[in-house]
C-alpha cells in the first residue's frame, strides 16, 4: 500500500437496483479488463447486500481517462446507469500518504 504514494485511487460507491441480473458477470469482466489496462495498479472491492465499494489504483490521471474511455467499460457504464445501480458516486483521489499493518 505504501508504494502507492503519488498514484491515484478511484473510489466507486454504489447501490444495486432490484434488477441486477448479469451484474456479477459484468463486474468480473470489468475486473479482468481493467487489470490489462496500462497504468493499472490494483483493485479492492467489497459488497454488503445492495451496498458496494470498489477502489481501483492507477499510475496517473491519464491511465484513469483511458480506462474510462475503454469501449467495453463504456458499455458496462451504460448498463450500470440503466440497469444495475439505483445510485452511485465516484471520486478520483491522489494518494498523498499510505500506511500498512499486518498482524504477525
Amino acid at each position: 500500500m505504501s508504494d502507492l504514494v503519488g498514484c491515484y485511487a478511484v473510489i466507486f460507491t454504489n447501490q444495486l437496483s432490484g434488477n441486477a441480473d448479469g451484474y456479477d458477470a459484468t463486474k468480473d469482466l470489468m475486473v479482468e479488463l481493467s487489470a490489462k489496462q496500462p497504468g493499472y495498479l490494483g483493485i479492492k472491492s467489497v459488497r454488503d447486500g445492495v451496498d458496494g465499494i470498489t477502489v481501483s489504483y492507477w499510475e496517473s490521471e491519464d491511465a484513469i481517462a483511458q480506462w474510462k474511455a475503454n469501449a467495453d467499460h463504456a458499455i458496462a457504464q451504460a448498463q450500470g446507469r440503466n440497469k444495475y445501480y439505483s445510485e452511485f458516486q465516484l471520486q478520483v483521489c491522489r494518494i498523498e500518504r499510505a500506511y500498512d499493518f499486518k498482524a504477525s
